[in-house]
């Protein structure tokens, strides 16, 4: 019992807090670590105890041919300078995602997971709306990027789909989506609001979000930017002349960057430069390009990875994704309520779509959705079989 009070406690808090690890490592430096560290050995404990595996699954494949080839690129590329501190960084996020589908499988309310996933966001949010009062004129909160900050909001406010939205708690919820909305509008992020509008789209196709919400949403968000407006008028029109000027820039470098990656792609395409090599190698693929940066990210997570870890890399990236996609595809036409199958469809096209423009497969979302989404196919198929069981049982009865 106590195992599994902790298997919750961690892998709720292991989500909750990954948006927040900027003011984790203000901390300690290794605090951030901690939680997930201490869910992986509470996992391997409970294993043991039961005596049991994970139930198989392609997801588990598919991750320990990514740890192959992970392993056999960064042997190749060893003695470059990035290689061992970015392997360092992909294994924990591979194992993570086996413990969170096996935990969210079984012992982890998947609702719980999701609510923990927005929880963290809305803080994370929260905190951004307060760093444009400490004179930050895009919000950041707890990371340093704008950007990045985008990219966990935009993919925590499809999960509101999936919480109970009964009463009072119905308010709640559109609060905390207008607190999302708003935290992301702030970051002045492109790609996180191309991405939010494609997570909308997907929820309002498949029905899981009514169109009256979206607009009250919009509504209350809409009051606020126009409260915030008049009372930081100065402040806000800094911040959109700041966001014009380095507009044009960031194309043409993020352009330059995506050639860059597709010339290691080229050169390479078995085992691509390794890990964290496309920021040794990026100064001599762009021909110098940029001066001033010399050792960047792609801010493209299927460029870079596809440059650092060869076709069979970036193929087994996309299986994964896929994996995540049929399997809450399969769960939404089990079960009877496929709100939380579908809100996580719409969280992963939102998480994919930002990383057109950002290279994140070092944060916790699109991980975490791909392991829920798992998991929602496990938990329908077993609640399938054993409706069956029992109606076959009455029906021999009978």
């Amino acid at each position: 019992m106590w195992l599994t009070f902790l298997l919750r406690v961690l892998a709720c808090a292991t989500v909750a807090l990954a948006p927040l690890e900027g003011y984790l490592l203000e901390v300690h430096g290794q605090l951030a670590k901690a939680v997930p560290a201490a869910l992986i050995g509470v996992w391997v404990i409970s294993l043991v105890r039961h005596r049991r595996l994970p139930a198989p699954h392609p997801l588990h494949l598919l991750l320990a041919l990514l740890a192959v080839v992970l392993l056999t690129t960064s042997a190749v590329h060893v003695a470059e300078p990035f290689t061992v501190e970015y392997l360092v960084r992909w294994v924990p996020f591979l194992v993570i995602t086996v413990v969170l589908a096996d935990v969210a499988a079984r012992e982890v309310p998947v609702r719980a997971l999701l609510a923990a996933c927005v929880a963290g966001a809305v803080v994370a949010a929260a905190g951004g709306l307060v760093s444009l009062f400490g004179g930050e004129l895009r919000a950041t909160g707890p990371l340093e990027d704008p950007n990045d900050l985008a990219f966990f909001l935009v993919g925590a406010l499809p999960l509101l789909v999936a919480l109970p939205a009964r009463g009072r708690s119905r308010i709640v919820l559109l609060l905390l989506g207008a607190v999302l909305v708003a935290g992301t509008a702030a970051t002045f992020s492109r790609g996180g609001g191309i991405a939010l509008a494609c997570a909308l789209v997907w929820l309002i196709v498949r029905r899981a979000l009514p169109v009256r919400a979206v607009v009250v949403t919009a509504a209350v968000t809409g009051l606020a930017a126009l409260v915030f407006a008049g009372v930081a008028q100065a402040e806000l029109s800094r911040a959109f002349q700041e966001k014009s000027h380095i507009a044009g820039t960031n194309a043409d470098t993020r352009m330059l960057r995506w050639q860059a990656a597709a010339r290691m792609l080229t050169d390479a395409p078995v085992l691509g430069v390794g890990p964290g090599g496309f920021r040794q190698e990026y100064a001599a693929a762009s021909h110098n390009a940029e001066i001033d940066e010399q050792t960047p990210v792609a801010h493209n997570l299927f460029l870079e990875v596809a440059a650092e870890l060869g076709l069979p890399g970036f193929a087994l990236l996309i299986g994964l994704i896929a994996v995540g996609f049929v399997a809450s595809e399969r769960a939404s036409r089990i079960v009877a309520d496929r709100r939380e199958a579908v809100a996580v469809q719409a969280a992963l096209i939102a998480v994919l779509v930002a990383s057109i423009f950002l290279s994140e497969q070092y944060y916790l979302p699109l991980w975490s959705l791909v392991a829920i989404a798992v998991a929602i196919e496990v938990r329908a198929r077993n609640s399938s079989q054993k409706s069956s069981q029992k109606e076959s049982r009455c029906a021999f009865s009978t």
